[in-house]
């Protein structure tokens, strides 16, 4: 249970299910299928009646679930891993409660050999519940009812050692989705000012050409531009502002699934050289469902065999193909580098 082929990640773990529709990114969600798929089983409880048929595709229908069975799953894992946190939701959606959020986070730190990967598209919420007052004593009323459930006095004293009166805590990594320009300008200002021992994206899909050094934002601390991987900010004239917190880890990735949209080359290319001369950490995650073919756009355009098994897109030529087959290599390397957590 919890076993996963996503490459940057060692395990999921699912203890809310459901979720809603925000930006682009969302169209050809994978969770979405699954739970659609999963809900047709008789055994699958768990996300029945979560997603609704739309013009023949599952749709999220907005209802989130917390599924008990699976709320403690991480305190029983004693191998240390990475845990991605509700691949079939988001932590932070909106139908999902302060005191479910209080619970999640209470297991997380009682399993401090486990890191836990978060990722949102909702970042305002994720940001407002961690800097909220009083949210470190909510988590650990949460921790000491979870320690009653298990029966579990080491459990009680690894949290004392490492979290009590911590936030952020150090084995939670906080991220958002980034598909273009426009969610990074929208969603990364508030990331960088929301507290985390590891700030992350995930741009994947990436839909669209990011630039992580120029992230435009209403007045981020009276900035207008940030350096999101050089850790800096700029006022409307262009005149430094002074340091600010930077991303520590960018994932990038194409789409995958009978649906998806190919990515361009240039647009992975651009954020591992962004990266590379940022010193930040980058993992490439796959191209997905197309993979670029180096074949002079003369000879596709003349040929109509090989012009009708793939697309165009700023003179790129794709073809369609299984994930496996894509890969995971850019420009014939692998790049699986992951951040250094900060002391």
């Amino acid at each position: 249970m919890g076993k996963t082929s996503i490459e940057w990640t060692d395990q999921v773990w699912n203890p809310i299910a459901g979720c809603s529709l925000v930006s682009p990114g969302c169209t050809n969600c994978y969770a979405m299928g699954e739970a659609h798929r999963l809900g047709e089983r008789l055994d699958q409880a768990k996300y029945k009646g979560l997603t609704r048929v739309v013009n023949g595709k599952p749709v999220w229908t907005g209802e989130v679930r917390v599924w008990e069975k699976a709320l403690l799953d991480p305190l029983k894992w004693r191998k240390p891993k990475r845990v991605f946190v509700n691949s079939m939701s988001d932590l932070f959606a909106y139908g999902v409660t302060d005191e479910t959020i209080d619970r999640v986070f209470a297991v997380m730190a009682l399993a401090p050999q486990h890191t836990f990967q978060v990722l949102t598209k909702r970042p305002e919420r994720m940001r407002d519940y961690v800097r909220a007052t009083g949210a470190v004593n909510r988590i650990l009323e949460a921790a000491c009812r979870h320690v009653d459930i298990v029966d579990g006095a080491e459990l009680a004293s690894a949290y004392h050692a490492g979290h009590d009166d911590v936030m952020p805590l150090p084995n939670v990594w906080l991220g958002v989705s980034v598909e273009d320009q426009r969610r990074a300008d929208e969603r990364i200002p508030i990331l960088l000012d929301t507290p985390a021992a590891v700030r992350w994206i995930s741009a994947e899909p990436l839909l669209g050409p990011v630039d992580l050094n120029g992230i435009d934002t209403m007045n981020f601390r009276g900035a207008e531009n940030l350096h999101a991987l050089e850790g800096y900010a700029r006022d409307w004239m262009g005149e430094p502002t002074g340091r600010v917190p930077r991303l520590d880890w960018v994932v990038a990735g194409g789409e995958s699934g009978p649906d998806a949209r190919p990515m361009h080359p240039a647009w992975a290319q651009s954020l591992r050289d962004q990266c590379a001369h940022a010193g930040v950490a980058f993992l490439f995650k796959q191209w997905g469902s197309w993979a670029p073919v180096e074949t002079p756009a003369s000879e596709i355009q003349e040929d109509e065999e090989i012009r009708g098994v793939g697309v165009f897109m700023e003179n790129q030529y794709f073809r369609k193909a299984s994930k496996k087959a894509t890969g995971r290599t850019l420009d014939g390397r692998t790049h699986d580098d992951y951040p250094q957590v900060r002391a």
